[in-house]
């Protein structure tokens, strides 16, 4: 993982660190394509902003689906190249990244800039928005 996490001294470290994991955990569970644990690290409603507008999903049995065709079938697995901290107070940490999706092989298919935004709500952290320029 290249330049992970970068903070500043207003930022809220454990908040920070809640939403880091909650990222780890999001990538582990979307590689081994077990969408319990995927369900886990999102809060739904889920909502996204692309280039086709704003999606949002109500419950996870069609965030899967959607996610599979928008991924495309050579996608195996997806990394972090980067996360880092835009802003953070304890209920909300806003998170600049990228990823890259690859094949079976280990090529690139395609690395995307987006937006997620980290909350805790109910005492749970997961994602609950985020703005992507990918697929």
């Amino acid at each position: 993982m290249v330049g992970d996490s970068a903070m500043s001294a207003s930022d809220d470290p454990a908040a920070v660190a809640a939403a880091i994991e909650v990222l780890d955990r999001h990538i582990a569970a979307l590689n081994a394509k077990d969408d319990v644990a995927l369900a886990a690290t999102l809060h739904f409603p889920h909502y996204r902003l692309s280039g086709a507008g704003m999606r949002i999903w109500e419950s996870p049995e069609r965030y899967f689906a959607d996610f599979r065709a928008r991924a495309g079938g050579d996608w195996h697995h997806s990394a972090w190249d980067f996360r880092k901290v835009i802003a953070a107070s304890p209920e909300k940490v806003h998170l600049d990244v990228q990823f890259t999706r690859y094949r079976a092989d280990n090529s690139a298919i395609a690395s995307y800039r987006s937006i997620w935004v980290v909350t805790r709500i109910e005492g749970r952290w997961a994602a609950e928005l985020r703005s992507s320029f990918a697929p």
